[in-house]
């Protein structure tokens, strides 16, 4: 294991056995102006990509999932003072009944300025841009601002942050910074404001305390040596944390379920699936995209891996196999771990006696960098280049023409493409989980023609009710309720 870092630059001048570029460390001026802007300067251009693909996905209207309705519905009910009521989970269905993730409160003062899913998606890309900072900035004060860069560039453009900027919105977004944040500090042997850092994650998400509770294992293991007192805080923190953990699970979240449970048991003991060997071949690829294109495998020299440990681990004992692959959001927080290992382990190889290690390390920095550039034209970011993602398609329009006949307040309900469109000013169902209520209106795309006869559908719905078809265009229906 590589030793602790210090929280002081190191004069890798008088070191033998890598040649270090100094051009960012001879100079304090050049340190202290253009070596603080890089990370900020980084961020702000890693936040103009992600807006835009994700904004350009949404003017597109290429939602994949109702994540991003639902999100709309819990923060727009918090920012008018209410309780945070996700109708698309079912008729007044309180969200922290389903994950417990009250710190999206926080976007409740942007969203009741700019009510609009727009505010969400821009927020999440502000926030995952923002967590590159803490990631350069480290990785600087360790190995040099050249190499700082890169590692910043690597990863601001990790396949992790980038499928999960593809994906809607969600509240990991939250986490990734503060991971960021915390494990900057810990490489700083700031133990105090590592910890810090790390305790808001049992209000991110439910799962969060046990990384909650790594990152002061870890904490623990390093500052024993020269901080006694601050080990005993570590791993006080880490008792919190699988303490919150055991709380939040049996119950905060089953007292605002109405079921009075967790609904994602079954995700781990249904049938099926879940033991360790299922999917391994999925599984085993996911490790490989952890660990080699983010990091040539030498990050697992250091022990800041051991974060990475608990969110790994519920996703490969799940019997759902969407957790076990590299697609969607799932894997976003494990960048800033992985990265901030490798940092940690190049900054101790530059002091091993093998001369292939130090090598390795000293040339390993470009080449992720390279690698996740090299990735990156096959990922969402390579539509940057694409004229397409900057222009909104008249198929849209037309749609949102069509949507913009229901009135603001009325009941609807909708399937995944409609949602986006009306969550800030109606109230929106999952299409055949209205529980008996009758909407106002019925809005679904049907332009992959899942519903041979959508009046039938939608009789069959609602028996009780009369619904016509009040337009059709581009595949999405609207009916009316008579």
């Amino acid at each position: 294991m590589p030793t602790s870092a210090t929280s002081t630059t190191k004069d890798t001048s008088t070191e033998p056995h890598i040649p270090v570029q100094n051009t960012s460390r001879s100079s304090g001026k050049e340190r202290s102006d253009g070596g603080r802007r890089d990370p900020w300067l980084l961020a702000a251009a890693l936040f103009v990509g992600y807006a835009i693909v994700s904004v350009g996905r949404y003017r597109h209207l290429g939602q994949k999932s109702w994540d991003l309705g639902i999100f709309e519905q819990v923060i727009r009910a918090y920012a008018h003072l209410q309780a945070p009521i996700a109708d698309l989970k079912g008729p007044g269905f309180n969200i922290l009944g389903d994950h417990f993730s009250p710190v999206t409160v926080l976007l409740a003062p942007l969203y009741r300025i700019f009510p609009s899913p727009v505010t969400l998606l821009v927020a999440q890309a502000a926030l995952f841009a923002l967590s590159a900072v803490p990631v350069a900035r480290a990785a600087a004060r360790l190995l040099g601002r050249a190499r700082g860069l890169a590692l910043g560039v690597a990863y601001g453009l990790s396949w992790g942050l980038q499928q999960a900027v593809d994906f809607d919105f969600h509240e990991i977004c939250f986490a990734v910074p503060l991971i960021a944040f915390s494990l900057e500090a810990l490489l700083a042997r700031r133990w105090r404001a590592a910890l810090l850092w790390a305790l808001p994650l049992v209000l991110v998400k439910e799962d969060l305390g046990m990384t909650l509770a790594a990152i002061a294992v870890v904490v623990a293991l390093r500052a024993r040596g020269d901080s006694p007192r601050a080990a005993r805080y570590a791993t006080g923190v880490a008792v919190f944390g699988v303490v919150a953990v055991a709380v939040t699970l049996l119950l905060v979240i089953p007292s605002f379920n109405s079921a009075g449970t967790y609904d994602y048991w079954n995700k781990v003991n249904e049938s099926g699936g879940g033991g360790p060997l299922d999917g391994l071949d999925t599984k085993l690829r996911t490790v490989g995209w952890l660990l080699i294109p983010t990091t040539g495998l030498l990050a697992l020299r250091s022990p800041l891996l051991l974060v990475a440990l608990p969110t790994i681990g519920w996703r490969f004992v799940s019997s759902y196999p969407q957790y076990w692959g590299i697609d969607w959001h799932y894997s976003a927080v494990l960048m800033p771990v992985v990265t901030l290992a490798l940092v940690d382990a190049l900054d101790g190889s530059r002091d091993s006696t093998r001369a292939w290690l130090r090598s390795y390390a000293r040339h390993l920095p470009a080449a992720v960098a390279a690698a996740s550039l090299a990735l990156t034209t096959s990922l969402p970011l390579a539509s940057l280049s694409e004229s397409e993602i900057y222009r909104k398609p008249a198929r849209v329009t037309a749609i949102e023409r069509l949507l913009a006949e229901i009135p603001d307040g009325a009941s609807v309900e909708a399937n995944i493409a409609p949602i986006s469109r009306l969550t800030s000013r109606c109230r929106v169902f999952w299409i055949s989980t209205t529980r008996g209520i009758n909407p106002d209106f019925i809005a679904l795309d049907n332009s992959r023609r899942r519903y041979r006869d959508v009046e039938a559908y939608v009789a069959s719905l609602h028996p009780e009710a009369r619904y016509t078809v009040e337009g059709n265009v581009q595949g999405v229906v609207l009916l009316k309720r008579r």
